[in-house]
């Protein structure tokens, strides 16, 4: 009996725990249940509504724990704090602290029998008491603790949904969404290529001095950074040459249909309006005529017929498939009821279940029971290593204490380029590495980095090198070719404007490119969420930033060219807001929802000032750590 309670008693921990993740705060568009009430410091505080640590500290803990879901890995506390979420939670008890305050201030509350309604609906209305109790303890709750906190959030949400419930964003502006959605252009342009320009020569010494000096700071020299590692995941410590073959062979044989190529078939069927005309169909084919010559009285061509290759469970059809793997290779089938009427089967290609021979999978499976293998001493390597660095060991003893490998990058710099300005090849979990190994100093030793889903990655840097600025002599080469492709950009600027100015003036696009050798073109129906191969993204959005007959210039989506266009149409949609989607009206409604309960928030927070105890807020992270 006592066993039964408690698992019924872990199914719900599971349920209240989701139901206080996604219970408030429609305010921010997040599902955090704030918890209350247990004691601690207080972090934060509103006249005489206050934020508990214990409150504080399990907020951020459900934060960190769906951004690592998503990440695929546990996220340190540095990772968070870089990724805003300290912040974000912050912001999030501050909302809860003035909404509390001024509930408190109005005098808001429920009733006992709305509460213990309330209290009901969270169990599903079928718990006893006890059993009630129960869960909360698991969860380090006193029911009174519960009670309370349940009945802020209710309040809580009350003052939500007289802001903003059943808010809808007004037709006014679902009608110019539409338009803005739905309007289309259409362009006359002229296609100015780089090819068309004559390129520039070579500069002057004082040219390209002056060009040096203005552009200085894009040539200095960036910091360069030498970092020792040592990696430590799956990969890296699985030795399959630990693995006998015999183990082999006797997962092979365990698992002998991972290693199966089920048998398929290649299905053509024939669809009728009625029974009978199939039958008709089948006799004409028993009496010498052909399956294709059946399939063409029917108006259809064979690729109308043929449904493709599938196994026997891929087959959509179950009727089809089991009339189509009964039967022999370009046999025809009896009437077959299918799901759109009546049809007939034929196969006309049967490849048989095939097995993979032991000897081509076996040094595959052994890989892989090397990283099972992997896996489990990991933890091991990992508490050794660390135990090594903590007794005083250097990184490369540590790493030999556990026969792992010390590897070191060269001088590189936080982009992960290298002297020759080429990228380093070889780093590992290079973006959070270069991130975190520019912020450190030398041989300081450092948290390990996540690798993958499982691994670590120790690092330091071993040697600093800082940015300097460097001579022209230096750079000239790339100097040089910099200048060239600014000449160039100026050459292709003004002979666009050139053009442009002569579309303004009354001349006809195609005329204009005829005569200077150039490409004339018209775009007919341009969307401005659409996709255009000679605008791209940036030229729609300038086509759509401008107004009736206007003419401008944009670059090309692809190679150094410039548009020059007119716009020759404006076409708005059909209908107005009716014409929108439900769903975006609807997100429509609670974009504007959200909008008023932030502002009802930050005026709650002018009325209620919230006084943060930055001490306590770091002692009640530190706690969780």
């Amino acid at each position: 009996m006592l066993g039964t309670l408690r698992d019924a008693a872990k199914t719900w921990v599971a349920k209240l725990l989701l139901l206080l993740l996604i219970l408030s705060f429609a305010v921010w568009g997040i599902s955090d249940q704030i918890l209350g009430g247990g004691g601690g410091n207080v972090v934060m505080e509103a006249g005489e509504s206050t934020i508990s640590a214990q409150q504080y500290r399990l907020a951020y803990e459900r934060t960190v724990r769906a951004n690592s879901e998503q990440f695929g890995t546990r996220l340190t506390r540095e990772q968070a704090r870089m990724l805003g979420i300290e912040d974000a939670v912050r912001a999030r008890m501050v909302g809860t602290v003035v909404l509390d305050e001024q509930a408190r201030v109005m005098g808001l509350g429920l009733s006992e029998d709305r509460l213990a309604e309330v209290i009901s609906e969270d169990f599903g209305g079928n718990l006893s008491g006890d059993q009630i109790r129960m869960v909360l303890g698991d969860i380090g709750m006193q029911p009174a603790d519960y009670v309370r906190d349940r009945e802020k959030e209710a309040v809580r949400q009350q003052i939500v949904e007289a802001a903003a419930d059943g808010v809808a964003m007004p037709a006014t502006f679902l009608d110019a969404l539409h338009r803005y959605q739905g309007q289309t252009r259409d362009v006359s342009f002229v296609e100015i290529d780089a090819s068309a320009i004559e390129p520039p020569g070579e500069p002057t010494e004082a040219e390209l001095s002056a060009f040096f000096e203005e552009n200085i700071d894009d040539y200095r020299a960036p910091e360069y950074r030498t970092i020792r590692y040592v990696l430590l995941t799956p990969d890296q410590i699985a030795n399959p040459a630990t693995i006998d073959m015999q183990t082999v062979r006797d997962e092979y044989e365990s698992n002998r249909a991972r290693y199966a190529q089920a048998e398929t078939r290649t299905i053509q069927q024939l669809v009728f309006s009625d029974r009978d005309a199939a039958e008709a169909a089948r006799q004409r084919i028993l009496a010498g005529q052909s399956f294709e010559d059946a399939v063409a009285e029917t108006g259809r061509t064979m690729a109308d017929a043929t449904l493709g290759t599938f196994e026997q469970d891929e087959v959509p059809d179950p009727a089809v498939a089991e009339a189509a793997f009964g039967l022999r290779e370009g046999a025809v089938s009896e009437v077959v009821d299918g799901t759109f009427g009546p049809l007939l089967v034929r196969v006309t290609e049967i490849t048989p279940e095939q097995t993979q021979p032991f000897d081509e999978v076996a040094e595959t499976i052994r890989r892989e029971l090397a990283q099972l293998e992997a896996r489990d001493i990991l933890p091991d390597l990992h508490d050794g290593y660390e135990d090594a660095r903590a007794g005083g060991a250097t990184m490369a003893e540590a790493a030999r204490s556990q026969q792992l490998e010390t590897g070191t990058l060269p001088p590189v710099d936080a982009r992960g380029r290298g002297k020759d300005g080429e990228p380093v090849t070889g780093l590992p979990e290079a973006e959070v590495l270069l991130e975190n190994a520019f912020e450190v100093e030398i041989d300081e030793e450092s948290r390990p980095l996540n690798a993958g889903r499982e691994g670590y990655l120790w690092y330091e840097v071993t040697d600093v090198e800082p940015e300097r600025d460097r001579t022209l002599d230096d750079v000239r080469d790339e100097v040089v070719a910099d200048w060239q492709a600014e000449q160039l950009d100026q050459a292709l600027d003004a002979a666009a404007e050139e053009v442009a100015q002569a579309i303004r003036d009354g001349a006809d696009p195609a005329a204009i490119a005829e005569e200077q050798g150039y490409r004339a073109d018209v775009k007919y129906g341009l969307a401005r969420t659409g996709q255009d191969a000679d605008f791209g993204a940036p030229g729609l959005a300038a086509v759509f930033g401008v107004g009736p007959n206007a003419v401008d210039v944009t670059e090309g989506a692809t190679g150094n060219r410039r548009l020059v266009f007119r716009i020759d149409a404006i076409t708005d949609p059909v209908g107005g807001a009716d014409s929108l989607a439900e769903g975006l009206r609807e997100q429509m409604g609670r974009s504007l929802g959200d909008d008023l309960l932030n502002q009802m928030v930050n005026r709650m927070q002018q009325e209620f000032p919230v006084t943060l105890y930055p001490t306590a807020l770091e002692r009640a992270l530190d706690a969780g750590a």
